[in-house]
């Protein structure tokens, strides 16, 4: 053999032996759908009255969450845990799979969703115990918004390769489905995955509103009292309009707090505005670690007053009062797509609305910080993007009923990653994405060794996250039960 490859002269390979297990870490993250009582709660309601089932489909659905979590693309995926029965028991077979989720109708997604939120009642209050508070979401480097919880919406495209029920052109010139989701800036959960159409816009406020009631019902009750909405690319249609008037009425339940902040189309009384503010009057726009970035580089301007106040009267009178217009200017990068306006001005500008007053008290006070604040929202393009590697990116049927419930499976995947890094994991693992989780946590092999009555999971002393590996999953197995109260 070549001097390359003598590494490999001794090696052979056969098909023996036994008490070898994959998947190790995928343990843990079945372990905290059913502590968490996730796994007994669907059991409830997905469980048919008059028939007698042989696997429990609040049990399927779990597992099936598990899987894909696991990394799993595919129903048949589900094989990696039923072919370790003596790590995981009886699994059920692909048909059953296939059953269960054909049985999820629109009245037991919601039934599903509801669940999801009792659940996470208990999961955010352990959460609370072990970290002292539900993690801040971060703007700007070091600034974070505190007790604020908040809520990002964004839709992305799903391929379709196949004729598939809703599948549609998308505006991006491809064939597939638009689907439009909801996530926890803070914890990284997703709250709502609604299934849409390939064309259906971006703007369409009803699905707005549907998916934003949904995600807010996922938050506990005691962390709604200070929310903040955000969604890109919206501009200054009617919808919008009717999405910001939805938002504003929120914040009529006593002792609620509901800011939102959302993108705004450079339309011409925005133009006008910007031809107007003189050049000293623009401030520092701040970079990702809280610096004040060089004007000449990039700023930020609030124009609510030249459009409110200026001649021509209220440019905005049919928008909500306590509505704020900001704009934030920079030297475009090159290969940047720029309007007649932006390039004849030699700057690229981004428009946001939101109603977080001037008053506010500490930094928020401060436009650059709104601003940064409302930049975050790309960090929703990354949780689509580990989505997507996480069962989103691929539909599993021609039907959009069974697609729907597979996103609701999708859904609690996420959510049971989540909670992973902030139950079971610490130090970088407590922030790394799905696919460092898998290949350093969830896929490890290892060894299941029986004696005195019980199951001993060996993981191999080389493996470079044994000790990560080992401390997951004594995390999970020492979380407390929650009882399901029927």
């Amino acid at each position: 053999m070549s001097e390359f490859s003598g590494w490999a002269d001794d090696l052979r390979v056969e098909v023996a032996g036994h008490g070898v297990v994959a998947h190790t870490g995928s343990v843990a993250v079945r372990l905290l759908a059913d502590c968490s009582g996730l796994t007994g709660r669907l059991s409830q309601i997905m469980n048919p009255k008059d028939a007698l089932v042989v696997h429990d489909r609040g049990r399927v659905m779990t597992n099936t969450a598990v899987m894909i979590a696991d990394g799993g693309r595919v129903m048949s995926d589900l094989a990696v845990l039923r072919d370790q029965g003596e790590m995981f028991g009886p699994v059920a077979s692909d048909p059953t799979l296939w059953r269960t989720l054909s049985a999820v109708d629109a009245h037991q997604l919601a039934r599903i969703a509801a669940a999801r939120a009792r659940t996470r009642r208990v999961v955010w209050a352990q959460i609370t115990a072990r970290h002292g508070q539900i993690p801040a979401a971060r703007v700007a480097g070091q600034c974070n918004l505190g007790r604020s919880v908040v809520i990002r919406l964004d839709a992305s495209t799903i391929l379709a390769h196949s004729e598939k029920e809703w599948a549609a052109p998308t505006f991006k010139k491809t064939f597939g489905h638009y689907p439009l989701t909801a996530w926890c800036d803070n914890t990284g959960e997703c709250l709502a995955i609604k299934l849409r159409a390939g064309n259906a816009g971006s703007n369409t406020v009803t699905d707005h509103i549907e998916v934003l009631t949904e995600a807010i019902r996922q938050i506990p009750a005691a962390f709604r009292r200070d929310l903040l909405i955000t969604c890109d690319g919206a501009g200054s249609t009617i919808e919008l309009i009717e999405l910001i008037e939805h938002i504003t009425t929120l914040n009529a339940a006593a002792g609620r707090k509901v800011h939102y902040s959302v993108g705004f189309n450079l339309d011409e009384r925005v133009k006008t505005a910007i031809d107007l503010v003189p050049d000293d009057a623009w401030q520092h726009a701040l970079d990702e670690n809280g610096e004040a970035r060089p004007l000449d580089k990039a700023a930020v301007i609030e124009l609510t007053g030249l459009l409110r106040e200026s001649v021509g009267g209220d440019r905005l009178k049919t928008w909500p009062a306590g509505m704020r217009i900001i704009v934030r200017r920079e030297k475009p990068h090159p290969g940047a797509q720029l309007s007649l306006f932006e390039q004849h001005e030699g700057w690229r500008y981004q428009v946001i609305a939101t109603n977080t007053p001037a008053t506010t008290r500490g930094q928020l006070a401060q436009i650059a910080v709104l601003e940064a604040r409302h930049r975050a929202q790309a960090r929703v393009e990354d949780c689509i993007r580990t989505a997507k590697a996480t069962g989103m990116g691929h539909l599993p049927s021609k039907k959009a009923q069974v697609n729907q419930a597979w996103l609701a499976a999708v859904a609690m995947a996420c959510d049971l990653l989540a909670w992973l890094r902030l139950l079971c994991l610490s130090g970088d693992l407590a922030k790394a994405e799905p696919k460092t989780l898998r290949y350093r946590i969830l896929h490890t092999s290892a060894r299941i060794i029986r004696g005195q009555r019980r199951r001993t999971i060996r993981i191999p002393e080389t493996w470079p996250w044994a000790t990560q590996l080992r401390d997951c999953i004594q995390a999970a197995l020492t979380l407390p039960f929650t009882p399901i109260i029927t």
